[in-house]
Protein backbone atom coordinates (compact mmCIF):
# COMPACT_ATOMS: atom_id res chain seq x y z
CA UNK A 1 0.00 0.00 0.00
CA UNK A 2 1.29 3.42 -0.91
CA UNK A 3 1.72 5.84 1.94
CA UNK A 4 -0.02 9.18 1.61
CA UNK A 5 2.21 12.00 0.50
CA UNK A 6 2.75 14.42 3.38
CA UNK A 7 4.27 17.83 3.09
CA UNK A 8 3.83 21.49 3.72
CA UNK A 9 2.93 22.40 0.12
CA UNK A 10 1.37 19.34 -1.52
CA UNK A 11 -0.73 16.67 0.11
CA UNK A 12 -2.85 13.81 -1.16
CA UNK A 13 -6.39 13.45 0.12
CA UNK A 14 -6.58 10.30 2.21
CA UNK A 15 -8.38 7.50 0.41
CA UNK A 16 -8.62 3.87 1.64
CA UNK A 17 -8.67 2.64 -1.96
CA UNK A 18 -5.03 2.00 -3.02
CA UNK A 19 -5.99 2.09 -6.71
CA UNK A 20 -7.80 5.45 -6.56
CA UNK A 21 -6.48 8.30 -8.68
CA UNK A 22 -4.52 10.71 -6.46
CA UNK A 23 -6.26 13.98 -5.68
CA UNK A 24 -3.93 16.89 -5.06
CA UNK A 25 -4.60 19.94 -2.98
CA UNK A 26 -3.47 23.43 -3.89
CA UNK A 27 -0.18 24.57 -2.36
CA UNK A 28 -0.41 26.13 1.09
CA UNK A 29 1.72 29.16 1.81
CA UNK A 30 2.30 30.23 5.38
CA UNK A 31 1.71 33.95 6.02
CA UNK A 32 3.11 35.76 9.01
CA UNK A 33 0.60 36.88 11.62
CA UNK A 34 1.72 40.53 11.55
CA UNK A 35 1.01 40.72 7.81
CA UNK A 36 -2.55 39.42 8.37
CA UNK A 37 -3.13 41.95 11.16
CA UNK A 38 -1.91 44.84 9.01
CA UNK A 39 -4.06 43.82 6.06
CA UNK A 40 -7.18 43.41 8.21
CA UNK A 41 -6.63 46.80 9.88
CA UNK A 42 -6.22 48.41 6.47
CA UNK A 43 -9.47 46.83 5.29
CA UNK A 44 -11.27 48.02 8.42
CA UNK A 45 -9.95 51.56 7.97
CA UNK A 46 -11.03 51.60 4.32
CA UNK A 47 -14.54 50.37 5.14
CA UNK A 48 -14.87 52.91 7.95
CA UNK A 49 -13.74 55.76 5.69
CA UNK A 50 -16.15 54.68 2.96
CA UNK A 51 -19.03 54.46 5.47
CA UNK A 52 -18.29 57.93 6.80
CA UNK A 53 -18.08 59.36 3.28
CA UNK A 54 -21.44 57.85 2.31
CA UNK A 55 -23.29 59.04 5.44
CA UNK A 56 -22.24 62.64 5.87
CA UNK A 57 -25.51 63.72 7.46
CA UNK A 58 -25.40 60.97 10.08
CA UNK A 59 -21.72 61.76 10.74
CA UNK A 60 -22.53 65.42 11.29
CA UNK A 61 -25.38 64.61 13.69
CA UNK A 62 -23.21 62.26 15.76
CA UNK A 63 -20.36 64.77 15.83
CA UNK A 64 -22.66 67.58 17.02
CA UNK A 65 -24.11 65.36 19.77
CA UNK A 66 -20.67 64.32 20.97
CA UNK A 67 -19.39 67.92 21.02
CA UNK A 68 -22.51 69.08 22.85
CA UNK A 69 -22.02 66.38 25.47
CA UNK A 70 -18.34 67.22 25.94
CA UNK A 71 -18.58 71.02 26.10
CA UNK A 72 -22.09 71.82 27.36
CA UNK A 73 -23.35 68.70 29.09
CA UNK A 74 -26.49 66.61 29.00
CA UNK A 75 -29.05 69.50 28.83
CA UNK A 76 -27.75 70.62 25.45
CA UNK A 77 -27.65 67.06 24.18
CA UNK A 78 -31.22 66.46 25.39
CA UNK A 79 -32.33 69.62 23.63
CA UNK A 80 -30.64 68.60 20.42
CA UNK A 81 -32.43 65.25 20.56
CA UNK A 82 -35.90 66.37 21.63
CA UNK A 83 -36.02 69.48 19.43
CA UNK A 84 -35.82 67.68 16.07
CA UNK A 85 -38.11 64.97 17.40
CA UNK A 86 -40.78 67.55 18.27
CA UNK A 87 -40.37 69.32 14.93
CA UNK A 88 -40.66 66.00 13.12
CA UNK A 89 -43.84 65.14 15.05
CA UNK A 90 -45.37 68.52 14.24
CA UNK A 91 -44.41 68.10 10.59
CA UNK A 92 -46.06 64.69 10.44
CA UNK A 93 -49.22 65.96 12.18
CA UNK A 94 -49.59 69.24 10.30
CA UNK A 95 -48.42 68.24 6.80
CA UNK A 96 -48.79 64.44 6.55
CA UNK A 97 -48.53 64.28 2.75
CA UNK A 98 -45.27 66.22 2.70
CA UNK A 99 -43.87 64.16 5.60
CA UNK A 100 -44.74 60.92 3.83
CA UNK A 101 -43.16 62.07 0.57
CA UNK A 102 -40.00 63.51 2.12
CA UNK A 103 -39.34 61.27 5.13
CA UNK A 104 -41.52 58.20 5.56
CA UNK A 105 -41.48 56.93 1.98
CA UNK A 106 -37.68 57.22 1.46
CA UNK A 107 -37.01 55.64 4.86
CA UNK A 108 -39.41 52.78 4.14
CA UNK A 109 -37.88 52.22 0.71
CA UNK A 110 -34.35 52.05 2.15
CA UNK A 111 -35.45 49.62 4.82
CA UNK A 112 -37.23 47.34 2.36
CA UNK A 113 -34.26 47.45 -0.06
CA UNK A 114 -31.95 46.31 2.74
CA UNK A 115 -34.46 43.60 3.63
CA UNK A 116 -34.44 42.22 0.08
CA UNK A 117 -30.65 42.41 -0.24
CA UNK A 118 -30.19 40.44 2.98
CA UNK A 119 -32.43 37.58 1.81
CA UNK A 120 -31.86 37.74 -1.92
CA UNK A 121 -29.21 35.02 -2.37
CA UNK A 122 -30.94 32.47 -0.16
CA UNK A 123 -34.37 32.95 -1.76
CA UNK A 124 -32.96 32.79 -5.30
CA UNK A 125 -31.05 29.59 -4.51
CA UNK A 126 -33.86 27.82 -2.65
CA UNK A 127 -36.48 29.07 -5.13
CA UNK A 128 -34.44 27.55 -8.00
CA UNK A 129 -33.96 30.78 -9.87
CA UNK A 130 -30.16 30.59 -9.61
CA UNK A 131 -28.34 29.24 -12.68
CA UNK A 132 -25.06 27.26 -12.61
CA UNK A 133 -22.89 28.01 -15.64
CA UNK A 134 -19.25 26.98 -16.09
CA UNK A 135 -18.87 26.29 -12.41
CA UNK A 136 -20.30 29.66 -11.38
CA UNK A 137 -23.64 30.40 -9.75
CA UNK A 138 -25.49 33.21 -11.54
CA UNK A 139 -28.31 35.03 -9.72
CA UNK A 140 -30.93 37.43 -11.07
CA UNK A 141 -29.75 40.91 -10.12
CA UNK A 142 -31.73 42.92 -7.58
CA UNK A 143 -32.49 46.39 -8.91
CA UNK A 144 -34.52 49.37 -7.73
CA UNK A 145 -36.96 48.90 -4.85
CA UNK A 146 -40.00 51.16 -4.44
CA UNK A 147 -42.13 50.68 -1.34
CA UNK A 148 -45.52 51.91 -0.13
CA UNK A 149 -47.40 51.13 3.03
CA UNK A 150 -48.92 48.06 1.39
CA UNK A 151 -46.78 46.88 -1.53
CA UNK A 152 -43.17 46.66 -2.75
CA UNK A 153 -42.17 46.93 -6.40
CA UNK A 154 -38.80 45.32 -7.09
CA UNK A 155 -36.97 45.51 -10.43
CA UNK A 156 -35.05 42.33 -11.26
CA UNK A 157 -32.55 41.85 -14.11
CA UNK A 158 -32.78 38.27 -15.35
CA UNK A 159 -29.92 35.94 -16.10
CA UNK A 160 -29.26 35.49 -19.83
CA UNK A 161 -31.61 32.78 -21.09
CA UNK A 162 -34.26 33.29 -18.40
CA UNK A 163 -37.73 34.57 -19.18
CA UNK A 164 -40.58 36.18 -17.27
CA UNK A 165 -42.42 32.84 -17.41
CA UNK A 166 -39.61 31.22 -15.37
CA UNK A 167 -40.08 33.82 -12.65
CA UNK A 168 -43.90 33.59 -12.80
CA UNK A 169 -43.66 29.85 -12.15
CA UNK A 170 -41.82 30.64 -8.89
CA UNK A 171 -44.07 33.50 -7.75
CA UNK A 172 -45.36 31.55 -4.72
CA UNK A 173 -41.79 30.70 -3.69
CA UNK A 174 -40.83 34.36 -3.87
CA UNK A 175 -43.87 35.45 -1.87
CA UNK A 176 -43.16 33.01 0.96
CA UNK A 177 -39.42 33.65 0.82
CA UNK A 178 -39.84 37.39 1.34
CA UNK A 179 -42.79 37.18 3.75
CA UNK A 180 -45.42 38.66 1.43
CA UNK A 181 -49.07 37.76 0.95
CA UNK A 182 -48.54 37.23 -2.77
CA UNK A 183 -46.17 38.11 -5.57
CA UNK A 184 -47.12 39.25 -9.07
CA UNK A 185 -44.73 39.36 -12.00
CA UNK A 186 -45.19 42.48 -14.14
CA UNK A 187 -43.76 43.15 -17.57
CA UNK A 188 -40.80 45.52 -17.70
CA UNK A 189 -38.00 46.31 -20.11
CA UNK A 190 -36.34 43.47 -22.11
CA UNK A 191 -34.20 41.30 -19.87
CA UNK A 192 -35.92 42.45 -16.67
CA UNK A 193 -39.17 41.95 -14.79
CA UNK A 194 -40.98 43.87 -12.08
CA UNK A 195 -41.98 41.93 -8.97
CA UNK A 196 -44.92 43.33 -7.02
CA UNK A 197 -45.04 42.02 -3.45
CA UNK A 198 -48.24 42.61 -1.47
CA UNK A 199 -47.41 42.85 2.24
CA UNK A 200 -50.76 44.11 3.55
CA UNK A 201 -54.22 44.04 2.02
CA UNK A 202 -55.39 47.61 1.59
CA UNK A 203 -58.76 46.36 0.32
CA UNK A 204 -59.78 44.12 3.20
CA UNK A 205 -62.29 46.57 4.70
CA UNK A 206 -65.29 48.28 3.10
CA UNK A 207 -64.46 51.70 1.70
CA UNK A 208 -67.17 54.27 2.49
CA UNK A 209 -68.45 56.56 -0.24
CA UNK A 210 -65.83 59.08 -1.27
CA UNK A 211 -66.54 62.78 -0.84
CA UNK A 212 -67.98 64.49 -3.89
CA UNK A 213 -65.05 66.33 -5.48
CA UNK A 214 -65.11 70.06 -6.05
CA UNK A 215 -64.01 69.55 -9.65
CA UNK A 216 -64.59 66.54 -11.91
CA UNK A 217 -61.58 65.45 -13.94
CA UNK A 218 -63.01 63.33 -16.76
CA UNK A 219 -59.66 61.59 -17.18
CA UNK A 220 -59.25 60.68 -13.50
CA UNK A 221 -62.51 60.20 -11.59
CA UNK A 222 -61.89 58.96 -8.02
CA UNK A 223 -64.02 55.88 -7.36
CA UNK A 224 -62.11 53.80 -4.80
CA UNK A 225 -58.69 52.54 -3.75
CA UNK A 226 -55.93 50.51 -5.39
CA UNK A 227 -54.09 47.62 -3.83
CA UNK A 228 -51.05 49.78 -3.07
CA UNK A 229 -53.20 52.16 -1.02
CA UNK A 230 -53.31 54.91 -3.65
CA UNK A 231 -56.63 56.35 -4.92
CA UNK A 232 -58.23 54.50 -7.80
CA UNK A 233 -59.29 56.85 -10.59
CA UNK A 234 -61.23 55.93 -13.74
CA UNK A 235 -60.86 57.62 -17.10
CA UNK A 236 -64.05 58.16 -19.11
CA UNK A 237 -63.20 60.87 -21.62
CA UNK A 238 -61.90 59.26 -24.79
CA UNK A 239 -62.76 55.66 -23.92
CA UNK A 240 -65.55 53.21 -23.09
CA UNK A 241 -65.82 51.06 -19.98
CA UNK A 242 -67.13 47.51 -19.57
CA UNK A 243 -67.85 46.10 -16.10
CA UNK A 244 -68.46 42.38 -15.50
CA UNK A 245 -69.35 40.74 -12.20
CA UNK A 246 -71.60 38.11 -10.70
CA UNK A 247 -74.63 38.96 -8.61
CA UNK A 248 -73.55 40.76 -5.45
CA UNK A 249 -70.10 41.61 -6.78
CA UNK A 250 -70.65 45.36 -6.31
CA UNK A 251 -71.36 46.64 -9.84
CA UNK A 252 -74.00 49.07 -8.57
CA UNK A 253 -71.60 50.74 -6.15
CA UNK A 254 -69.08 51.20 -8.93
CA UNK A 255 -71.69 52.76 -11.23
CA UNK A 256 -72.85 55.13 -8.52
CA UNK A 257 -69.27 55.97 -7.57
CA UNK A 258 -68.74 57.11 -11.17
CA UNK A 259 -71.96 59.19 -11.07
CA UNK A 260 -70.87 60.63 -7.72
CA UNK A 261 -67.48 61.67 -9.12
CA UNK A 262 -69.19 63.24 -12.16
CA UNK A 263 -71.71 65.30 -10.15
CA UNK A 264 -69.82 68.65 -10.24
CA UNK A 265 -69.54 68.47 -14.03
CA UNK A 266 -73.14 67.28 -14.34
CA UNK A 267 -74.45 70.23 -12.33
CA UNK A 268 -72.26 72.62 -14.33
CA UNK A 269 -73.76 71.33 -17.58
CA UNK A 270 -70.47 69.88 -18.85
CA UNK A 271 -71.67 66.26 -18.60
CA UNK A 272 -75.04 64.84 -19.62
CA UNK A 273 -75.80 61.45 -18.03
CA UNK A 274 -78.13 58.92 -19.64
CA UNK A 275 -79.37 55.75 -17.95
CA UNK A 276 -80.60 52.52 -19.51
CA UNK A 277 -81.94 50.46 -16.63
CA UNK A 278 -83.90 47.39 -17.83
CA UNK A 279 -83.70 45.79 -14.36
CA UNK A 280 -85.45 48.78 -12.75
CA UNK A 281 -83.42 48.41 -9.57
CA UNK A 282 -79.96 49.99 -9.47
CA UNK A 283 -80.09 53.21 -11.48
CA UNK A 284 -83.76 53.80 -10.71
CA UNK A 285 -82.91 54.57 -7.10
CA UNK A 286 -81.32 57.84 -8.18
CA UNK A 287 -83.50 58.46 -11.18
CA UNK A 288 -84.04 62.10 -10.21
CA UNK A 289 -80.45 62.92 -11.21
CA UNK A 290 -80.87 61.44 -14.69
CA UNK A 291 -84.31 62.98 -15.18
CA UNK A 292 -83.07 66.45 -14.29
CA UNK A 293 -79.73 66.53 -16.10
CA UNK A 294 -80.08 63.86 -18.79
CA UNK A 295 -82.49 61.03 -19.55
CA UNK A 296 -83.67 57.77 -18.04
CA UNK A 297 -85.23 54.77 -19.78
CA UNK A 298 -86.23 51.36 -18.42
CA UNK A 299 -88.49 49.84 -21.05
CA UNK A 300 -86.41 48.09 -23.78
CA UNK A 301 -88.30 49.92 -26.53
CA UNK A 302 -87.67 53.27 -24.81
CA UNK A 303 -84.02 52.31 -24.38
CA UNK A 304 -83.70 51.54 -28.09
CA UNK A 305 -85.30 54.87 -28.99
CA UNK A 306 -83.01 56.74 -26.59
CA UNK A 307 -79.86 55.06 -27.95
CA UNK A 308 -80.86 55.62 -31.56
CA UNK A 309 -81.56 59.26 -30.79
CA UNK A 310 -78.07 59.61 -29.32
CA UNK A 311 -76.59 57.95 -32.41
CA UNK A 312 -78.27 60.56 -34.61
CA UNK A 313 -77.11 63.40 -32.33
CA UNK A 314 -73.57 61.98 -32.26
CA UNK A 315 -73.38 61.76 -36.05
CA UNK A 316 -74.71 65.29 -36.42
CA UNK A 317 -72.10 66.53 -33.96
CA UNK A 318 -69.38 64.63 -35.84
CA UNK A 319 -70.43 66.32 -39.07
CA UNK A 320 -70.25 69.68 -37.30
CA UNK A 321 -66.75 68.95 -35.93
CA UNK A 322 -65.40 67.53 -39.21
CA UNK A 323 -62.42 69.56 -40.40
CA UNK A 324 -62.41 71.72 -37.26
CA UNK A 325 -61.76 69.50 -34.22
CA UNK A 326 -60.07 66.13 -33.79
CA UNK A 327 -60.80 65.80 -30.08
CA UNK A 328 -63.74 66.79 -27.95
CA UNK A 329 -63.63 69.35 -25.16
CA UNK A 330 -66.57 69.34 -22.78
CA UNK A 331 -68.61 72.55 -22.78
CA UNK A 332 -72.15 73.59 -22.01
CA UNK A 333 -72.85 73.77 -25.75
CA UNK A 334 -71.36 70.34 -26.46
CA UNK A 335 -71.39 68.42 -23.16
CA UNK A 336 -69.69 65.10 -22.62
CA UNK A 337 -72.36 62.37 -22.81
CA UNK A 338 -72.04 59.32 -20.55
CA UNK A 339 -74.44 56.46 -21.23
CA UNK A 340 -74.85 54.03 -18.31
CA UNK A 341 -76.27 50.66 -19.35
CA UNK A 342 -77.05 48.25 -16.52
CA UNK A 343 -77.58 44.56 -17.38
CA UNK A 344 -76.62 45.08 -20.99
CA UNK A 345 -76.79 41.31 -21.55
CA UNK A 346 -80.58 41.41 -21.26
CA UNK A 347 -80.74 43.98 -24.04
CA UNK A 348 -78.27 42.26 -26.39
CA UNK A 349 -78.88 38.54 -25.78
CA UNK A 350 -81.78 37.63 -23.49
CA UNK A 351 -84.65 39.85 -24.63
CA UNK A 352 -87.19 37.75 -26.60
CA UNK A 353 -87.68 40.36 -29.35
CA UNK A 354 -84.82 39.74 -31.81
CA UNK A 355 -85.40 42.84 -33.99
CA UNK A 356 -85.29 44.96 -30.85
CA UNK A 357 -82.08 43.26 -29.74
CA UNK A 358 -80.53 43.98 -33.12
CA UNK A 359 -81.51 47.65 -32.91
CA UNK A 360 -79.90 48.02 -29.49
CA UNK A 361 -76.74 46.15 -30.54
CA UNK A 362 -76.43 48.29 -33.66
CA UNK A 363 -76.85 51.51 -31.65
CA UNK A 364 -74.29 50.45 -29.02
CA UNK A 365 -71.83 49.35 -31.72
CA UNK A 366 -72.13 52.72 -33.43
CA UNK A 367 -71.67 54.64 -30.19
CA UNK A 368 -68.62 52.61 -29.15
CA UNK A 369 -66.92 52.82 -32.53
CA UNK A 370 -67.63 56.47 -33.38
CA UNK A 371 -68.40 58.19 -30.10
CA UNK A 372 -65.06 58.66 -28.39
CA UNK A 373 -63.79 61.50 -30.58
CA UNK A 374 -67.01 63.51 -30.33
CA UNK A 375 -67.56 63.24 -26.58
CA UNK A 376 -69.54 60.04 -26.00
CA UNK A 377 -68.70 57.28 -23.51
CA UNK A 378 -70.59 54.06 -22.83
CA UNK A 379 -70.37 52.46 -19.38
CA UNK A 380 -71.94 49.01 -19.57
CA UNK A 381 -72.36 46.39 -16.82
CA UNK A 382 -73.20 42.72 -17.17
CA UNK A 383 -72.84 39.38 -15.36
CA UNK A 384 -71.70 37.04 -18.14
CA UNK A 385 -68.82 38.31 -20.33
CA UNK A 386 -69.10 35.65 -23.04
CA UNK A 387 -68.95 36.76 -26.65
CA UNK A 388 -72.36 35.23 -27.33
CA UNK A 389 -73.86 37.49 -24.68
CA UNK A 390 -72.12 40.72 -25.76
CA UNK A 391 -70.80 40.47 -29.33
CA UNK A 392 -69.31 43.99 -29.14
CA UNK A 393 -67.17 43.18 -26.08
CA UNK A 394 -63.95 44.05 -27.90
CA UNK A 395 -65.19 47.57 -28.62
CA UNK A 396 -64.65 48.52 -24.94
CA UNK A 397 -60.98 49.49 -24.49
CA UNK A 398 -61.06 49.56 -20.67
CA UNK A 399 -62.51 46.68 -18.70
CA UNK A 400 -63.13 45.87 -15.07
CA UNK A 401 -63.59 42.30 -13.85
CA UNK A 402 -65.31 41.98 -10.49
CA UNK A 403 -66.09 38.61 -8.92
CA UNK A 404 -66.64 36.06 -11.70
CA UNK A 405 -67.96 32.51 -11.53
CA UNK A 406 -65.42 30.71 -13.72
CA UNK A 407 -61.65 31.06 -14.26
CA UNK A 408 -62.14 31.13 -18.04
CA UNK A 409 -64.25 34.27 -17.73
CA UNK A 410 -61.23 36.21 -16.47
CA UNK A 411 -59.39 35.86 -19.78
CA UNK A 412 -62.63 36.51 -21.66
CA UNK A 413 -62.96 39.80 -19.86
CA UNK A 414 -59.38 41.02 -19.45
CA UNK A 415 -57.65 39.30 -22.36
CA UNK A 416 -55.59 36.14 -22.84
CA UNK A 417 -53.15 35.45 -20.03
CA UNK A 418 -54.68 37.96 -17.62
CA UNK A 419 -55.30 35.31 -14.98
CA UNK A 420 -51.73 34.05 -15.25
CA UNK A 421 -50.57 37.63 -14.66
CA UNK A 422 -52.44 37.75 -11.35
CA UNK A 423 -56.07 38.65 -12.13
CA UNK A 424 -57.76 36.09 -9.89
CA UNK A 425 -61.27 37.50 -10.25
CA UNK A 426 -62.80 34.04 -9.81
CA UNK A 427 -61.24 33.82 -6.32
CA UNK A 428 -62.72 37.05 -4.94
CA UNK A 429 -64.64 36.31 -1.76
CA UNK A 430 -68.41 36.01 -1.90
CA UNK A 431 -68.62 37.67 1.51
CA UNK A 432 -69.87 41.20 0.88
CA UNK A 433 -67.76 42.62 3.71
CA UNK A 434 -64.51 41.47 2.11
CA UNK A 435 -65.33 40.90 -1.57
CA UNK A 436 -68.03 43.35 -2.68
CA UNK A 437 -66.49 46.03 -4.87
CA UNK A 438 -63.14 44.25 -5.30
CA UNK A 439 -62.11 44.02 -8.94
CA UNK A 440 -59.24 43.75 -11.38
CA UNK A 441 -58.72 46.49 -13.96
CA UNK A 442 -57.10 46.16 -17.37
CA UNK A 443 -56.47 49.36 -19.24
CA UNK A 444 -55.97 49.60 -22.98
CA UNK A 445 -52.40 50.89 -22.61
CA UNK A 446 -51.31 48.42 -19.91
CA UNK A 447 -51.85 44.64 -20.20
CA UNK A 448 -51.03 43.97 -16.53
CA UNK A 449 -54.15 43.85 -14.32
CA UNK A 450 -54.40 45.96 -11.17
CA UNK A 451 -56.42 44.93 -8.10
CA UNK A 452 -58.78 47.65 -6.82
CA UNK A 453 -61.89 48.14 -4.70
CA UNK A 454 -64.76 50.51 -5.39
CA UNK A 455 -66.20 52.64 -2.63
CA UNK A 456 -69.59 51.54 -1.31
CA UNK A 457 -72.31 54.06 -2.15
CA UNK A 458 -75.20 53.18 0.14
CA UNK A 459 -78.89 53.99 -0.24
CA UNK A 460 -78.66 56.98 2.15
CA UNK A 461 -75.73 58.30 0.07
CA UNK A 462 -77.81 58.10 -3.13
CA UNK A 463 -80.78 59.77 -1.44
CA UNK A 464 -78.50 62.54 -0.23
CA UNK A 465 -77.13 63.01 -3.76
CA UNK A 466 -80.65 63.30 -5.16
CA UNK A 467 -81.78 65.61 -2.38
CA UNK A 468 -78.82 67.96 -2.76
CA UNK A 469 -78.42 67.98 -6.53
CA UNK A 470 -81.88 67.02 -7.87
CA UNK A 471 -84.44 67.95 -5.22
CA UNK A 472 -88.07 67.19 -5.87
CA UNK A 473 -89.91 70.49 -6.42
CA UNK A 474 -92.53 71.27 -3.82
CA UNK A 475 -96.10 70.89 -5.07
CA UNK A 476 -98.38 73.92 -5.10
CA UNK A 477 -100.83 73.99 -2.23
CA UNK A 478 -104.27 72.59 -2.98
CA UNK A 479 -106.99 75.10 -3.99
CA UNK A 480 -109.09 74.11 -0.99
CA UNK A 481 -106.25 75.01 1.35
CA UNK A 482 -105.80 78.38 -0.34
CA UNK A 483 -109.50 79.19 -0.03
CA UNK A 484 -109.54 78.11 3.60
CA UNK A 485 -106.58 80.35 4.35
CA UNK A 486 -108.28 83.32 2.62
CA UNK A 487 -111.49 82.79 4.55
CA UNK A 488 -109.60 82.70 7.81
Amino acid sequence: MRAPVAGEYLAQVRNPDPFAIPAWRSPVYRTSAWIIIVVQLARLAWRLARFLARHLLADTIVAVLVLAWLYVGWPAMAGLVTGPAVLTGVWRWRWPASFTRRVAAPARTRWRAWYYRRRWTAVMMIGRLAITYQGRVLLPALGKVTSTGYTDRVTVALVSGQSAADVSARADNLAHGFGAILCRVRSHRPGAVLLEFVRRDALAAIIPALPIPAHADLRALPVGRREDGQPWAIRLHGTHLLIAGATGAGKASLLWSIVRALLPAIVAGLVRPLAADPKLMELAYGRAIFDRYGAYAADPVAIAVMLEGEVAAMQAQAAQFAGHHRTHTASTEHPFVVIFVDEVAFLTAYHPDKPLRDRIKAALATLTTQGRAVGYAVVAALQDPRKEVLPIRNLFPDRIAMRLDEPEQVDMMLGDGARDRGALADQISTDEATGAGVAYVRLAQDPDPVRVRAAWVSDPDIRAMCGNYAPVPKADPAPQAIEAGAAA
